[in-house]
């Protein structure tokens, strides 16, 4: 039976899934779910589900985040920004941006708040977070589509971004676009996008491509992984990234 992949990417509205079959990148389809749990339960279920979104949150903040955080921005270069810190658990647990920044304050060494940017993906954390376990982790996977990004452009930082303050940026966007499609991806998925930008943009779109595109490194054990040896947290979750 064809093993079914998926590539996850959280967005305004929910998260854009691009699936495909392992064997064949030119299968790709993208699919919008609200809710994370949507793509679990799809028929078929994807039997590895690569997902920018942090997997295994550290009891203390250190300077640069977790241990995969750090390895994964180093390989970057100038494009090293795209990866954020991740904070303490107690942070990312809090509903509010002064309680999220006290708990912070709190659980970091040296003692620091969290940016208004990663504060508001709090959210898609907590709720990718709530339904993991250990068991889960082994079908589920955090990745990051700049580092999968560097791994397609054969392990070398892409030199244009995909936004500008906070912006598309065509020519960013464009050559993404051509990396997946000289990949096997069709030029048809990224023609037209099916979604309002309000529930979710064409860079979410590229992301959860090339996001598939590591799951299936991940199915045929290609990945690599930031860092060799993850550890694990108070949860028991691996905190690596995935490409």
């Amino acid at each position: 039976m064809t093993l079914v992949l998926a590539g996850v990417d959280g967005c305004r509205g929910g998260w854009i899934a691009v699936l495909r079959a392992q064997e064949s990148p030119a299968t790709a389809l993208a699919v919008f779910c609200p809710a994370f749990r949507d793509i679990l339960d799809l028929a078929p279920a994807p039997g590895i589900i690569a997902v920018d979104m942090p997997i295994g949150l550290p009891e203390r903040g250190g300077i640069g985040g977790r241990q995969a955080d750090i390895e994964a921005r180093a390989i970057l270069g100038h494009r090293r920004s795209a990866v954020f810190a991740v904070p303490a658990r107690a942070a990312v647990m809090e509903t509010g941006y002064r309680a999220a920044c006290d708990a912070s304050l709190r659980a970091s060494d040296p003692p620091r708040k969290v940016s208004k940017q990663t504060f508001n993906i709090f959210p898609k954390i907590r709720e990718l977070d709530t339904i993991m376990t250990p068991a889960l982790q082994e079908r589920v996977v955090e990745c990051h589509p700049e580092v999968a990004f560097w791994a397609l452009n054969s392990a070398t930082p892409l030199h244009l971004p995909k936004k500008v303050k906070s912006r598309a940026h065509p020519p960013g966007l464009a050559l993404r676009r051509s990396l997946l499609e000289s990949a096997g991806y069709p030029a048809a998925l990224f023609e037209h996008h099916p979604w309002p930008l309000s529930v979710a943009g064409p860079d979410d779109l590229l992301d959860a491509a090339v996001n598939s595109w590591s799951a299936a490194r991940i199915a045929r054990g290609e990945a690599r992984r930031f860092p060799a040896d993850p550890p694990r947290d108070g949860r028991g979750l691996r905190m690596e990234i995935c490409a």
